[in-house]
């Protein structure tokens, strides 16, 4: 624990600094690939259909690289969100009943993404 004299200083959270601060530019720049690469696709070639787009999302290697892009983003959004009640919300209370939400609305979206990306 840190201390400062003449006032009492409560770090908590110091130990996700760079950790953190890297996975979100991972993960930034492997949405950010992946955009490219689905523009690419969709804008060469024939005109966008239905039956393109889900021409697209038939292959099983399409689906899994989708499917890590989407962990990826719920991962950048979790670290985030993390943060933001870290640095704003003061109540632990409050602050642990957030993360909880939030935690369960991420693993659903992600329960929700893998129904949508193998229904195609």
């Amino acid at each position: 624990m840190s201390q400062n004299y003449g006032t009492k200083r409560i770090v908590t959270g110091a130990h996700y600094g760079l950790r953190d601060w890297l996975a979100q530019r991972v993960t930034a720049c492997l949405m950010a690939l992946f955009t490219i690469a689905l523009l690419a696709q969709v804008i060469i070639g024939e005109p966008i259909s239905y039956y393109k787009w889900a021409g697209i999302f038939s292959q099983q290697w399409m689906k899994t690289l989708t499917f890590v892009v989407i962990l990826a983003m719920l991962y950048h959004v979790w670290v985030g969100v993390r943060d933001i009640f870290m640095d704003y919300i003061k109540p632990v209370g409050i602050r642990l009943g957030l993360q909880v939400f939030a935690i369960v609305w991420l693993v659903g979206c992600a329960g929700w993404a893998i129904q949508v990306l193998w229904r195609l």
